[in-house]
């Protein structure tokens, strides 16, 4: 008989309620289950259901598991009123240690370094495989760079992203990144991107659309901090009432690590970015930006603030809600880094591997 003790796990839906799990397991199976949390629930009697549900169930059942038995316990007149099913089966899987939160982790907070942005899509790699291993801790990093770039995501095709005219004539180079997503205009102090190096339990159970704004929930918050009352558009984009203001890209890689960044726009020469990038003209022509020297700046515009400022406000957010240290960059990191731009980053056959 192998019997384990009570067990708590919590999830917090995004934009929604806590639901917090008591469980108890023995031999592999849910032997107790006490759900309870700040949510709505009719009929009331609708949270025995819930429970007897998941009583009996496997010790490893999956999130889908779990919420389809529950589904299927449920009258079809029950409301769940700011949760869901799965929200339940996050909260257990937390439990009984298959997921983790927040609060399981201390994050390493690296801020600001200026320096050749490919280094930034290379330590973004580094880092990941450094995690999967176990040499460092899961970690919040601010981008900084010294010139010019384009950032392709991993599955654009050059030549349908890139006027190379255009490209040449700016002395902008490009660079493929390991993620998927659009194209990313950077130039020093038009942008602000951060990474986010997390082990896939923190996001175990979510789908990828899910993963994206629960990622993203401490910046919504640093957002509203600083005044601007944003949004998630799902798949990946934040915007406010003005506007689009931001876009995500996530991959999971080897090792059971979620590489997620952002890309906010803070004061970005649209003339430009039209001149380089081909879909960049599609998109903003869609939004009726024709007129020259337009700049898109819903950061700047919207909080009225330095961008370092704005930097310093997000790191202060982050490290209010989770255990934090800071550090920088490792030797070894930079080293790891700067051989991947060599051999990977800068090599034409990475760059248009996809024509």
């Amino acid at each position: 008989m192998s019997k384990l003790g009570i067990m708590r796990g919590e999830y917090k839906v995004p934009g929604g309620k806590l639901v917090a799990v008591d469980v108890e397991a023995e031999d592999g199976r849910l032997t107790q289950v006490f759900v309870s949390g700040d949510f709505f629930l009719e009929p009331d009697e609708a949270l025995d259901d819930i429970n007897g549900a998941l009583m009996g169930m496997p010790s490893n059942a999956s999130v889908t598991e779990l919420a389809q038995a529950i589904e299927q316990r449920l009258s079809p007149e029950t409301q769940m009123i700011g949760f869901n099913a799965e929200a339940v089966g996050i909260a257990v899987r937390r439990a009984l240690g298959h997921a983790t939160d927040w609060s399981d982790h201390t994050f390493d907070v690296i801020g600001p370094v200026t320096m050749d942005p490919r280094m930034h899509v290379a330590l973004d790699e580094v880092m990941a495989a450094e995690l999967a291993r176990g040499e460092i801790n899961p970690s919040l990093r601010i981008w900084d760079w010294d010139q010019p770039l384009v950032v392709i995501g991993s599955f654009q095709s050059y030549k349908n992203e890139i006027d190379d005219e255009g490209r040449e004539r700016h002395g902008i180079n490009v660079v493929r990144r390991i993620t998927g997503g659009g194209a990313m205009f950077m130039e020093p102090g038009n942008c602000v991107t951060y990474s986010l190096i997390v082990p896939v339990s923190l996001v175990e159970g979510l789908s990828f659309e899910r993963s994206y704004e629960f990622l993203d929930q401490w910046v919504m918050g640093a957002l509203k901090e600083l005044g601007v009352n944003a949004r998630y558009i799902p798949l990946n984009d934040i915007a406010s009432d003005k506007g689009k203001i931001a876009g995500a890209a996530q991959r999971r890689v080897t090792g059971g690590v979620v590489v997620h960044h952002v890309t906010m726009a803070y004061d970005i020469d649209a003339d430009k970015m039209l001149e380089v990038l081909r879909i960049g003209r599609e998109k903003m022509s869609d939004k009726g930006t024709k007129s020259a020297n337009k700049r898109v700046d819903p950061l700047r515009s919207q909080t009225q603030l330095p961008r370092d400022q704005i930097l310093s406000s997000f790191l202060a957010h982050f490290e209010s809600l989770y255990e934090t240290q800071r550090r920088g960059y490792s030797d070894e990191e930079l080293a790891r880094a700067k051989e991947l731009v060599e051999t990977k980053f800068s090599s034409e056959e990475w760059t248009k591997r996809i024509p």
